[in-house]
């Protein structure tokens, strides 16, 4: 069974960088497209970009779009999202999805917060 481990959260000053990792083990990410969300306190959890499972492929959402940029690396089964030009209200935990068919995995997050 597939399971995601997101990391490379942390705390970071507004208009600064983080890139967080979405590692996978237990399957082969290659089967897989993946998807990063993000959940901010008091607020429904946010669609934030997608990637296919050959890379070729990606959407953002408009809050994180020329900002953000997801990839993926399938031999070494890690999906990445370079987050730029960080601002305040892009604080929120944020996780990674992996689908294939009707199976649907998530990881348990990694905090991300912009602050002064």
């Amino acid at each position: 069974q597939l399971q995601l481990v997101e990391s490379g959260g942390g705390l970071v000053q507004p208009g600064g960088s983080l890139r967080l990792s979405c590692a996978a083990s237990g399957d082969t990410l290659d089967y897989y497209a993946i998807a990063w969300f993000r959940q901010a306190p008091g607020k429904e959890r946010e669609g934030l970009s997608c990637i296919s499972k050959s890379g070729v492929s990606t959407n953002y959402a408009d809050s994180v779009k020329g900002r953000f940029t997801i990839s993926r690396d399938n031999a070494k089964n890690t999906v990445y999202l370079q987050m730029n030009s960080l601002k305040l209200e892009d604080t929120a935990v944020y996780y990674c999805k992996a689908n294939r068919f009707a199976s649907v995995y998530w990881g348990q997050g990694t905090q991300v917060t912009v602050s002064s």
